[in-house]
């Protein structure tokens, strides 16, 4: 189970046998994929080649990913990406998956010309694309995808030129071994933490397979806002608070799930765990 905060990642139309709602759901993962206002994208919803799609594409290998759905008037639909489209290579590196794809898509600066390789129609095309910004937030979950508008900045009163200042943008998540989760803190991102239901916690981007946490039931997409008595506000505050419990088990974590608040029980055996840093990956 894997949150990604993510992605269009979305229906598989162009499926030969089963209609695309159905070809969706059989190729959506258990995701929940966060794009943020501003980042770099083309617009397009992009799903692994299987191998069943490589041959009735006719390709004679099974790499890069299928083009499922092509925005309107985004940088892909300006640029002629269609629907059933294969990206092969992006810019002189070759496409192997989604992830890598949508990777080299949002390190890609904002207005920069891309050359793009498709494979369509049983032979390879070459298109040309400019990468653009995304206007909004959108959060996309194994049940749909919403889109949360940013609303329009009051008039601001002029000021002097100064020179343009170029700042890294660095958006990371922590795993926390001991539960078996990969979170993220919800005190500055304050249109999410109003989404999820919660003004504070610790958002739940993934869940490891047979992790305390998956056997207590915890879920992609929940948000933990205590650890037993104690609110948590970031992985490394439930870490702590684990760790400074040696001598239990279990535990009662209070979680926000779909706006609703609950209590889960988690059973822990060990407590040698350490927080580490990972990258997140956003859709294309």
């Amino acid at each position: 189970m894997r949150i990604g905060i993510p992605a269009v990642i979305a229906l598989a139309a162009a499926s030969l046998v089963a209609p695309a709602g159905m070809a969706q759901r059989a190729r959506r993962a258990d995701v929940v994929t966060v794009q943020r206002q501003g980042t770099s994208y083309l617009g397009i919803g992009a799903l692994e080649v299987t191998p069943e799609r490589a041959k009735a594409l006719n390709m004679k290998e099974e790499r890069g990913v299928e083009v499922a759905q092509v925005e309107d008037d985004s940088p892909a639909a300006k640029a002629g990406l269609k629907t059933g489209d294969v990206v092969l290579e992006y810019n002189g590196e070759k496409v192997e998956g989604t992830e890598q794809f949508m990777r080299i898509v949002r390190e890609t600066p904002v207005g920069r010309q891309v050359k793009i390789v498709v494979w369509r129609n049983g032979g390879t095309e070459k298109l040309t694309a400019t990468v653009g910004a995304r206007k909004n937030t959108i959060i996309e979950t194994p049940s749909g995808e919403v889109t949360v508008p940013i609303p329009p900045m009051p008039p601001i009163p002029p000021m002097p030129p100064i020179p343009p200042i170029e700042i890294p943008h660095f958006e990371m998540s922590w795993q926390t071994p001991l539960l078996g989760i990969e979170g993220e803190s919800l005190g500055s991102e304050t249109q999410l933490a109003e989404f999820f239901g919660v003004k504070d916690g610790v958002l739940v981007r993934s869940v490891v397979r047979n992790s305390a946490a998956e056997k207590g039931g915890l879920k992609a997409g929940d948000v933990i806002t205590k650890v037993e008595d104690s609110t948590v506000a970031s992985p490394r505050e439930i870490t702590r608070v684990l760790r400074d419990s040696r001598s239990k088990n279990n535990f009662t974590l209070t979680v926000v799930r779909n706006r609703k608040e609950m209590q889960i029980t988690v059973s822990i055996p060990a407590r040698n765990g350490m927080n580490q840093p990972l990258a997140q990956a956003f859709p294309a």
